[in-house]
């Protein structure tokens, strides 16, 4: 039990702190570009980062559940 902790913590880890994250749609990346043509030269970091936020949220719900119930199996032993 302690070693898949571990090794979930891990790729928890290495998916959050990785520095290149690239979400965007087709649709995303061309309001993006377009917005840093003009006067909004930050607003693609915004929008990626609005992206990866929506796109974790699911996984970490689904994560915790699994978590939950694998453990409820376990421990009801």
């Amino acid at each position: 039990m302690n070693k898949i902790v571990c090794i979930v913590l891990a790729l928890a880890f290495v998916i959050l702190l990785s520095d290149d994250m690239s979400a965007q749609c087709a649709m995303c990346k061309m309001n993006a570009e377009n917005a840093s043509e003009h006067k909004d030269a930050g607003i693609g970091e915004g929008i990626n980062a609005g992206i990866v936020y929506l796109m974790g949220i699911p996984y970490l719900l689904l994560a915790s559940g699994a978590f939950v119930f694998f453990r409820h199996k376990l421990f009801k032993r």
